[in-house]
């Protein structure tokens, strides 16, 4: 067991005997928890206190990027010429991410690929 498991199990034991782990909200139901099974045991540590912290790796920054363009692209009319801006950023940050080695494949949809039909043809 690694010296800071050591030091987090006596924390938990001190705070267990002097009761301040009683009655906290969430007792007793089940821990939901994130599965970490893909990254390597020695970097697990540090990525949850960045993302607890609320940073995330520039990669996974991009993609949530590009999840929130994918979304308002649903939401825009095809001819409005925002519309096109929006697929031109979506565009870019999808080549960016392909660069990174990431799948862009959750920005395909059907909706997806009728807007960019409809955007060519007006070009």
């Amino acid at each position: 067991m690694w010296l800071i498991d050591q030091l987090a199990e006596q924390h938990i034991r001190d705070a267990l005997e002097k009761g301040e782990l009683s009655n906290l909200p969430g007792e007793g139901a089940p821990l939901q928890l994130d599965d970490d099974s893909a990254v390597p045991a020695e970097l697990r540590t540090g990525y949850r206190l960045l993302k607890n912290a609320g940073f995330l790796p520039p990669e996974l920054a991009m993609r949530r990027e590009a999840l929130e363009l994918n979304d308002l692209l649903h939401e825009l009319d095809p001819a409005d010429r925002q519309t096109r801006e929006v697929a031109k950023r979506l565009s870019l940050l999808e080549i960016k991410l392909r660069q990174a080695g990431m799948s862009t494949d959750f920005l395909h949809s059907e909706y997806r690929n009728s807007i960019t039909q409809r955007l060519q043809q007006e070009e």
